[in-house]
């Protein structure tokens, strides 16, 4: 008997780890990162930066995260109606504050951008919904590019080389990976050799995806680049205000150049980019100043805003949530009644 409980609770242990396997690795490689960082800057530095905080230049930066969900509720509106999709911006804005939420308990930052696309396709197609999510997010990420190589050749003299060259082959390689998304000839061309679902021709999902992301259309696309503009300089606006909370001075433009590898970090499997972006503190700040504490302070009190804003969407979810169900038991009641 005792062997079968304990054959019983070791499938069950395989089966869980077997699929969280991805989770797993996304916690792992945040811990790894924090331990790393942890080992050479010692705790103690860290939390003396983060005691010492300005309660306003905090207010500020908070209400900049948030007004900025709401700008990237409009943008994504923009590019429904490209596709002659129809949504209320209401309805837009409650899922960018839900998926917000979920980025603070997903493994990864772009988590919530799942969630997004699950609910909007209650309104609209599945490939619709994801291609939009998409288009949406490239359009931030490839604006945040084009503004920080705009911004290289006025770096500070005390920037260094290597991290502008960083800087500017991340950007480039960035812009030519969204080309080729725009575009979407060279996938097409390339991914024939697929098998059918995953094919880029025909009427799997990857070609409705497409299809998706092209048909938005370019005045929308470009309405899309225009509101990431006012974004990305929101965005750069609470790092400053971030900065400033902390008693750093470290100028706008330097963050300009800086950002956008931060941004980049969310894509490396962790916690949202917990951990990842502490390690690139250091080395990115430097220049501007700033020491090792200080930087992974900055970062931290960063990622502590972005949490925190993403406590806004619970109540939203909560009551999103329960306006649905209400909906979904009137409309099976009506086919009821009328069958």
């Amino acid at each position: 008997m005792g062997n079968q409980i304990s054959s019983l609770g070791s499938s069950s242990a395989y089966r869980f780890v077997k699929r969280h396997l991805f989770s797993l690795f996304k916690i792992g490689i945040s811990v790894i990162g924090l331990a790393y960082v942890l080992w050479n800057i010692p705790a103690e530095e860290i939390r003396e930066e983060l005691t010492i905080v300005s309660w306003p230049w905090l207010f500020v930066a908070f209400s900049l995260v948030t007004l900025s969900l709401v700008l990237r509720a409009y943008r994504w509106l923009l590019l429904l109606r490209g596709l002659k999709a129809e949504v209320r911006f209401g309805r837009l804005v409650e899922l960018y504050f839900v998926g917000n939420f979920f980025n603070a308990f997903l493994p990864s930052g772009f988590g919530g951008d799942a969630v997004r696309i699950i609910e909007a396709a209650r309104d609209v197609p599945a490939n619709i919904a994801a291609g939009t999510v998409i288009v949406d997010r490239l359009t931030g990420l490839l604006t945040l590019f084009v503004m920080a190589l705009l911004a290289l050749p006025f770096r500070p003299e005390k920037f260094p080389d290597y991290l502008a060259i960083t800087v500017a082959t991340i950007c480039l390689a960035g812009l030519i990976a969204g080309a080729v998304i725009f575009q979407g000839g060279i996938i097409r061309r390339f991914g024939r050799w697929l098998p059918s679902r995953l094919s880029p021709e025909g009427e799997g999902p990857v070609a409705k995806l497409l299809d998706a992301i092209q048909g938005c259309g370019r005045r929308a696309i470009a309405s899309a680049f225009g509101v990431s503009i006012i974004f990305n300089l929101i965005l750069v606006g609470w790092w400053e205000a971030a900065a400033r909370a902390l008693g750093f001075n470290v100028s706008y433009g330097y963050l300009l150049l800086v950002v956008p590898i931060l941004s980049v970090a969310l894509l490396v499997p962790s916690i949202s980019g917990l951990g990842v972006r502490e390690l690139l503190a250091g080395p990115l700040f430097s220049a501007a100043g700033l020491a090792n504490a200080q930087a992974v302070a900055l970062s931290l009190l960063v990622w502590l805003i972005m949490r925190a804003t993403s406590l806004l969407g619970a109540p939203i979810y909560i009551i999103a949530t329960l306006r649905e169900n209400r909906k979904s038991r009137a409309k099976t009641a009506e086919r009821t009644a009328g069958s």
